[in-house]
């Protein structure tokens, strides 16, 4: 019997240790922590003329936690007094894309990986951009990465090919979207096709920038900015770009919306990109600007009084593992257990007036649904 143990434990015991030993630990300390903002959650009561949905790609609770060390333990979203779980998965697949998960927080419907505003069967979808403008409020999206990347596609666009880069820019044209910033130029320009998709919103009436001080300029809505080739700098080197960009937005949009109100879409998109390349040092950078960004987003919320914040996530990503650190020093010890999405439900977050219809567990399309459904 013990020879007949040995043989049947003993060489999975020592494949699980050797699979172990194959996943060294990456440590990251982050240089300086940061005081989060202290505020209160507006009166639940209160009605809800602005909504700001905030996106971090690739963000789960693994993620936030190793944010959440790396900054001392404490986190701007430490602020946020309703806490719920999100289940991710697709129309077609358990594990979903950004294309699928962003749609299902944008249109409140499933869809299967790879589509964008559409769909199962292609067919267009009605967002919560197109639900707002339909009340007369005004829209904004802000991303870190290209502007027809699968998130902020699925809030301004439509396409059963995420992608079709050059199709969905195109898509901008009539979105009808007010303050649109982010990147990936050279889907605008230099493209393909030939056609200089900015200066073609220049002649449907959009200011039109391409640098930071350019946008800076601009104080009448509709703005195109397009700030990048590609994705923004990385976090360590774009200083408050994010956070600038953001709070542009939210000011153009709250002084010209007026008691209509507005909607925004605000996506942390790279925390994705430094998971799938398995570097959790840039990852938890992306981290903490996402925070600190959501710090500016709830000290204007708090004194507005008639905004509702939510904070999720599409998915997760890396399958990170947090398994060692140092919370005084800031120092976080990681495993990632692969390069690409996984099926984990995913926290978010609510603040401000309405936070008490949220709670408990929700398909991200009912989150989405829910979101929406404060627009009246």
């Amino acid at each position: 019997m013990k020879n007949l143990f040995y043989a049947a434990v003993v060489p999975v015991f020592w494949c699980v240790c050797v699979a172990a030993e194959c996943q060294e630990l990456q440590y990251y300390t982050s240089p300086a922590g940061y005081e989060p903002v202290q505020v209160e959650s507006p009166s639940d009561d209160a009605a809800v003329r602005n909504i700001i949905l905030m996106i971090g790609d690739g963000m789960g609770l693994e993620q936030i936690s190793c944010a959440w060390v790396a900054n001392r333990g404490k986190l701007n979203v430490d602020n946020m007094p309703v806490t719920g779980i999100s289940r991710t998965y697709s129309a077609d697949r358990l594990v979903t894309d950004s294309a699928a998960g962003g749609t299902a927080l944008s249109c409140g419907s499933k869809t299967d990986n790879g589509h964008v505003g559409v769909a199962p069967d292609g067919t267009e979808l009605v967002s919560v951009f197109t639900k707002a403008r339909a009340a007369g409020k005004l829209t904004g999206v802000v991303t870190t990465c290209r502007l027809n990347d699968a998130t902020p596609a699925a809030f301004c666009c439509h396409n059963p090919d995420r992608d079709e880069a050059e199709a969905i820019v195109a898509d901008y044209l009539d979105c009808g979207v007010d303050y649109i910033a982010g990147g990936g130029l050279r889907y605008w320009q230099g493209r393909e096709d030939g056609r200089d998709i900015i200066k073609e919103m220049a002649a449907k009436g959009y200011g039109t920038a391409l640098s930071w001080s350019a946008l800076d300029g601009i104080d009448s809505l509709p703005v195109v900015a397009v700030l990048a080739d590609l994705e923004l700098p990385e976090a360590s080197e774009r200083g408050d770009l994010y956070r600038d960009m953001v709070a542009k937005g939210i000011g153009m949009l709250s002084r010209e919306s007026g008691d209509a109100g507005f909607v925004m879409m605000l996506e942390g998109s790279c925390i994705d990109d430094w998971c799938h390349a398995g570097n959790i040092g840039k990852a938890v950078e992306e981290m903490l600007d996402f925070d600190r960004t959501l710090g500016d987003v709830l000290e204007w919320a708090a004194a507005d009084g008639h905004t509702l914040v939510v904070v999720t996530a599409d998915h997760a990503t890396g399958a990170l593992t947090l398994q060692d650190g140092n919370l005084a020093e800031g120092r976080v010890g990681v495993a990632f257990g692969n390069d690409g999405h996984n099926g984990i439900a995913v926290p978010y977050y609510v603040f401000g007036p309405g936070s008490s219809r949220f709670g408990g567990i929700l398909e991200n399309s009912e989150l989405g649904a829910l979101i929406a459904s404060f627009i009246e």
